[in-house]
């Protein structure tokens, strides 16, 4: 494990990192903090037209792999009240993110540090806008990736105990779907609902019918989540609004499942709307893969934690989401868990979510001892 005065330099850096949460595409002063540390301990940078986020680079040759950590927060009001509590009223990091990128900058001094026995090249990827799902496709869209041999990367579960890792192969992401359902009735006054078209009426149906997808359109031994999550009609109590407006996502791990889940949605959301007597449009704002761990890199990511490690679990997948996913379309990838916090935690995304600084010790050796075996296995 690392040593205590690294672990502290690495406590006062994530401190300043959860104290100054940066939304997606809104990482500059973030980045700027990253690019400042890197260059600091020599590291190269190398350059592109991202406008938030970057990638680095250690060692040189043959095979190449990537290590990656996203920074972005997300448009939550904290309510930790830690004393280093987000300044940023409004902005928390709230999924960890600000653990992910200071495990990654303490790999990435001690890498820098055995940069002549590395056995290839290690490229870091500070990763803008995880959060909306399209940070990862601006960093491969630079081109800076495109000699990757594999990707490797890990998200914190604040609801494992702190310092756990969870390996697990083939799925463990879910594809994310996010959803907009806009329903167009007529409105009229309350008294005389007979001279309208209610689209409250018909969205609380839409609610409901969808909800028959995974009960009884899935098999039982496969895996679907449609939530709504917002609902947005009217302005008083005396009038049937125009129109209404539903937000949602669909999770699903199997490409068959994702089909037959988006296609009963649509058949579904079309079949009330006419039986409402109303007009429905639908629009797919995120269509994120599943996050798919190689077979091949899962043992040997498998056997190099559990000779330097002896805290492993193989969890169930989450149905969270990571644009992650998106690496995977390029070279073969793997993802870990990391426990920081604990059973009786809050979850990802709350706004009293805890991140225990202790999960920094294990986060920066599973990059280091993962990034060194993987290059010798890929020699």
């Amino acid at each position: 494990m690392i040593k205590e005065k690294l672990y502290k330099e690495l406590v006062e850096i994530r401190h300043y990192l959860h104290a100054h949460p940066e939304i997606s595409e809104e990482e500059f002063e973030t980045t700027k903090f990253i690019r400042e540390k890197l260059l600091d301990w020599q590291i190269e940078i190398l350059e592109s037209n991202l406008k938030t986020g970057l990638v680095a680079k250690i060692g040189s040759g043959k095979p190449v792999i990537a290590l990656r950590a996203d920074i972005d927060a997300l448009p939550i009001l904290e309510e930790t009240g830690l004393e280093f509590e987000s300044k940023n009223k409004g902005a928390m990091h709230a999924c960890g993110h600000d653990l992910h990128m200071t495990s990654l900058l303490g790999a990435a001094q001690l890498l820098k540090k055995q940069e002549q026995e590395l056995k290839g090249t290690i490229k870091l990827i500070f990763q803008p806008a995880e959060e909306i799902g399209e940070g990862a496709k601006q960093v491969l869209q630079t081109g800076l990736l495109s000699d990757v041999q594999a990707f490797l990367g890990y998200h914190n579960m604040p609801t494992l105990p702190t310092g756990l890792i969870g390996l697990r192969e083939g799925g463990v992401m879910a594809a994310v779907e996010r959803f907009e359902i806009i329903v167009k009735g007529q409105g009229s006054h309350a008294a005389f609902p007979q001279e309208g078209r209610d689209p409250i009426l018909a969205s609380s149906a839409i609610v409901q019918n969808l909800q028959q997808i995974v009960s009884r359109n899935i098999s039982p031994q496969k895996t679907a989540v449609v939530s709504i999550t917002h609902i947005e009609s009217g302005n008083t109590w005396n009038v049937l609004p125009n129109n209404a407006r539903l937000e949602g996502t669909i999770r699903t791990f199997e490409n068959e499942v994702r089909t037959l889940t988006k296609r009963r949605f649509s058949e579904i959301i079309e079949a009330t709307a006419k039986a409402y007597d109303v007009q429905v449009e639908i629009k797919w704002l995120m269509e994120a893969e599943p996050t798919f761990n190689d077979f091949d890199l899962t043992e040997q990511i498998r056997q190099i934690t559990e000779q330097w490690y002896d805290k492993v679990i193989y969890p169930e997948p989450s149905s969270a989401g990571e644009d992650f996913a998106n690496y995977q379309k390029q070279a073969p990838s793997f993802f870990a868990f990391i426990g920081s916090n604990g059973p009786e935690a809050s979850g990802l995304h709350f706004p009293d979510m805890l991140v225990q600084d202790e999960a920094l010790k294990v986060a920066v050796e599973y990059y280091i001892q993962s990034a060194q075996h993987l290059l010798e296995y890929l020699k």
